[in-house]
This record gives C-alpha cells, sequence and structure tokens, in this order.
C-alpha cells in the first residue's frame, strides 16, 4: 500500500459544503465515483474538448486498482470526460455513454511509487491531437487534489478558477505582470520549461490574459473552472478550527451548535449566516426524497441487498419489534437512503457515500419519529458538519487511508452532535457526544463484499446511528467524556493509518469469506 499523503500544498480551511456534507451524487463511492468525475472533468477542461482516449494508470499496490469497477470510479472516469453530471439520468450505463460518445478508455495497473492509495495518472488525448498528462487523488468525501500537469507539481482542489501557462525558456516569471489580481500565483521552471500557474476566487478576463501570455511567448495557455460548491480566496480567516478552539470562541457567547457551523461557514464560504441555514436546507430536502424515495422500494439489478427498508414497519405492525420507536425509525432510515444509494438514487454524501445513511438517517429518522420538521433538521445537520470541519481538520474522511472508522465512524460522531441539537442541548454537549460516539468506533476496518458498497456497509452505518443515539443521550445526561474531541480525532486518525492495508478499503476481512466470493461471481455474472 502506498504511504499517506499527510500534508497538501497551500490547502484553505475546511468547508462544511465542500469536505463535509456533499456531494450530491449517484453511485456507490464518493472517494471514488465522485472524485473521478472531479478528477476527469477537470482533465476535460484542459483539453477544451471531450477526450478521444484517456489512458487512466492505477499503482498495483494502492486501493483503486482492487475496487476501480465495483466502487464506481469507472462510472465517474466516463461522466467526468463526458461532463456528465453525476446526478443526471442513465450515469450507470457509463459504458455505453462512452461508446456513444467516441470515448476510447483504458487502464493499467502498475508499480510506479505512487505516495496516496488513491492516486490517478492520467493521460487525455482529443481527436485534435490535443494531449494533457496528470497526476491526482481522491483524498475522501469526493474532494481531490491534482498534484502534477504534465512534467510540473500543481496543487488543484478544485476551489478556485485556475490558470496554467506553459513556457519554454525564461519569459514566464517576466509574465507574471500580465496576471491582474490573482489569489495565489507561481512559476515553477525545469528542464528547460515553466509553469505560471495562478488562482483566482472570482472568474478572470481569460480572453485578456490569454492574449498577452501569448504575446509573451506562452506556449499553451489553459483555463479551468472549478468543481467545488465552495470557493476559496486569498487569507480565509475562519472563527476557529478544532473543537477546543470552537468552546473558547463560544465563551460568554452561548451560541447553540448551529449557530457555531453557521458562523463558521459565512466565514470561510464569504457569505451570510442565512445563505448557510439555506444551503443546507436544499441539502436536507435532497436527503429526504432520498428516504422517502427508498421507503417506497428500489430495484436495482446490480447489487447485492434488496429492498428491506419496509420491513421495520411491517415487523413493528405485528408487534414483533422491541419497543424503540426512535431508534426503529433511525435504522428504517438510515436503511431507505443506502437502498437509494445502491439502486444508482441521488444522495448526498454525508461526509462520505458509503456513509451516507448513518447522519441522515439518524436525523430525519429520530426528526420525524418525535415529530420534528425541516427547520430542526436542518440545524441538526449544521452542527453535525461543523464537527465534520474537526474530523476533516484533524483525520481524513477516505477508508482507503483511515478504515471505515473514518466514514461510518465519522458519520456516527457527526450524528451524536446533530442527535444532541435535535434535543436543545449545548454546543458543549454536542462536541462530547461526538467524542463518545467516535471512541466507540476506533479501529472499525472498511471490508466491502465484492468490491460493493452494500454488506456489511448497511450494518454498519445502522450501527453508528445506534452508537450516536446512545452517546446523544449520555452527553445530555452529563456522562464524562474523559477525553476531548480533538483529542479523540487525532487517536482515530492514528489507528487508522495503522491498520493494515486489506482492512483499509481494498479486499480483506468480510470480503474474503467464502460466500462474499461467491456473490462476486454471481455479480459479474450478471454484469456480462
Amino acid at each position: 500500500m502506498p504511504k499517506v499523503r499527510e500534508k497538501t500544498m497551500n490547502k484553505t480551511p475546511a468547508s462544511i459544503f465542500n469536505d463535509v456534507i456533499g456531494p450530491v451524487m449517484r453511485g456507490p463511492s464518493s472517494s471514488h465515483t465522485a472524485a473521478s468525475a472531479r478528477i476527469a472533468e477537470i482533465v476535460r477542461m484542459s483539453l477544451g474538448a471531450t477526450p478521444a482516449r484517456a489512458v487512466v494508470d492505477f499503482d498495483v499496490n494502492g486501493s483503486l486498482a482492487v475496487v476501480h469497477e465495483g466502487q464506481g470510479t469507472d462510472l465517474g472516469l466516463v461522466c467526468g470526460f463526458l461532463g456528465t453530471p453525476l446526478t443526471a439520468e442513465g450515469v450507470d450505463k457509463y459504458w455505453d455513454n462512452a461508446k456513444a460518445a467516441g470515448l476510447e478508455l483504458k487502464f493499467r495497473e502498475y508499480d510506479y511509487g505512487a505516495e496516496h492509495p488513491n492516486t490517478y495518472r492520467i493521460t487525455a488525448e482529443t481527436r485534435g491531437g490535443t494531449a494533457r498528462r496528470w497526476e491526482a487523488i481522491s483524498t475522501g468525501g469526493g474532494m481531490i487534489e491534482m498534484t502534477r500537469f504534465e512534467d510540473f507539481p500543481v496543487s488543484i482542489r478544485g476551489d478556485f478558477y485556475e490558470l496554467l501557462a506553459l513556457f519554454t525558456g525564461q519569459n514566464a516569471a517576466a509574465s507574471v505582470g500580465f496576471i491582474p489580481a490573482p489569489d495565489f500565483m507561481s512559476v515553477e521552471e525545469r528542464g528547460g520549461k515553466a509553469l505560471l500557474s495562478a488562482k483566482f476566487h472570482e472568474k478572470p478576463d481569460e480572453a485578456a490574459i490569454r492574449a498577452a501570455l501569448e504575446m509573451a511567448g506562452a506556449s499553451d495557455v489553459i483555463f479551468l473552472n472549478p468543481v467545488l460548491p465552495t470557493l476559496s480566496r486569498a487569507n480565509v480567516a475562519v472563527p476557529f478550527s478544532s473543537a477546543e478552539d470552537m468552546l473558547a470562541w463560544n465563551e460568554g457567547k452561548n451560541l447553540e451548535m448551529w449557530q457555531l457551523a453557521a458562523e463558521y461557514e459565512a466565514a470561510r464560504g464569504g457569505t451570510s449566516r442565512e445563505e448557510v441555514f439555506d444551503k443546507m436546507s436544499a441539502l436536507v430536502e435532497i436527503m429526504e426524497r432520498a428516504l422517502d424515495g427508498g421507503l417506497a422500494g428500489t430495484d436495482y439489478a446490480d447489487r447485492i441487498l434488496g429492498s428491506q427498508a419496509y420491513m421495520i414497519d411491517a415487523a413493528r405492525g405485528r408487534g414483533a419489534l422491541l419497543p424503540c420507536d426512535v431508534l426503529n425509525s433511525m435504522i428504517k432510515s438510515i436503511t431507505a437512503i443506502m437502498e437509494t444509494k445502491s439502486s444508482m438514487g441521488v444522495i448526498v454524501a454525508a461526509p462520505t457515500a458509503g456513509s451516507c445513511g448513518c447522519l441522515p438517517g439518524s436525523v430525519i429518522g429520530a426528526a420525524r419519529a418525535l415529530g420534528m420538521g425541516r427547520a430542526e433538521i436542518t440545524r441538526a445537520m449544521l452542527a453535525a458538519g461543523l464537527v465534520g470541519i474537526f474530523i476533516a481538520e484533524g483525520a481524513t474522511f477516505a477508508a482507503e487511508v483511515g478504515g471505515c472508522q473514518v466514514e461510518c465512524g465519522a458519520g456516527s460522531g457527526m450524528a451524536a452532535a446533530a442527535l444532541v441539537q435535535l434535543a436543545g442541548g449545548t454546543a458543549r454537549r454536542c462536541v462530547d457526544a461526538a467524542s463518545m460516539a467516535l471512541q466507540n468506533i476506533t479501529g472499525l476496518a472498511c471490508d466491502p463484499v465484492a468490491n460493493r458498497v452494500e454488506v456489511p456497509c448497511l450494518g454498519k452505518n445502522v450501527m453508528g446511528g445506534s452508537n450516536a443515539l446512545s452517546c446523544a443521550n449520555m452527553a445530555l445526561a452529563g456522562y464524562d467524556k474523559v477525553i476531548p474531541l480533538d483529542e479523540t480525532i487525532a487517536a482515530m486518525y492514528d489507528v487508522g493509518t495503522k491498520l493494515p492495508p486489506e482492512l483499509r478499503c481494498t479486499y480483506g476481512g468480510l470480503g474474503k469469506a467464502p460466500t462474499a466470493a461467491k456473490i462476486a461471481e454471481r455479480l459479474a455474472r450478471l454484469s456480462k
């Protein structure tokens, strides 16, 4: 397994709507499906057209070489290369779509010493002969970093308007003055060539910049649009970036957790608190549709589990369940969202697609059982999003790096805080609940059966919800969390990076069971 890249260049503070809640997507995995779509979309933009041919190289020691087909990497790449949103109908027919568009896509697997388990090396070419070479990584939850363009290191995450200009000779540095008001700019020289790169938080005057750079001798000028919902800018300042800092900042203010989340994201995104609330409310609406769609029943051939969410109400009607109304509503809701995901319905990765049931299903299920509506759910999701910020800053959401504890486990910690918010608890109780929930899942392996994000993923999402409910009540009752949230997150990340590769979303644990092998063979026959 490639070693973990822990630090990246020029990183701005995490955003709730970039790093934590989202993207809105179809497909099994945000790390694989959504991230690959964003990576391929940037490659397509750099070409200025849909590629006719693309070769994607995976390191044989990484995660993608094993799971790229079953966990939706191929699907995402085709969508990105074609410029098709992941929310569009029919994206699951991606090979037919590629063929219709004249896209030839080839995969290769070999040992090239990748530093990250989710590394992509891509060479793409248009019919007109324009070719680009890129290297990129998926960093978890649909987030990406383009790390190399041609022969030059870069750091592009999709949160800026980007300019790349290639030069032969020494003209790049002299051309800096032609770039008006960039947020960041750099010039890299090597081997007699140079790359000028610049970032902007607003769309620049592309025509004027292109003309000036070409006059100055640029051999190639490329503009890239953002692929993330919240843009970044120079000198972004947020009020806090850890739970400890947040609690200190809140001394004397006594804001609720959701209000603190709105304060943070408004500062991060350069927007208002009201806009933050409305944006989260719109995402909650999508989550509710995914839940209701799952309850209505889903039908999809290429999956392991059929519809089961309805069974909770059916069993409850027969008096066959233990009387845990809030928990049973949560189980039903988590299952419904997971079934929508597995049938290629539209979901919100929160914080990932593999854990998309735990947090929304817990919050919406509990809220509905308690007679609460959209506003209360939105506040709870904002509280969860702020815990997600602390996880994004202190750990990762990529199971390939940290195991399922940073996906379903993270979702459980976030849901615990959300449930405390739902019950009217304080911000301190929210972070205590999150810490207790995360302490309970330390070391959770990621071992999907047949490379599908279904088993044991459904059970781990439900477990995460049950854990969240227990820890929320413990925190509301005043239980001692002992270890503060920031320290718990650090410990979780430390344990995750020390898990053996087989337990970090490749092919181990339950994935090696004889029954799992039979399921994989059956699904392979279905796909032919």
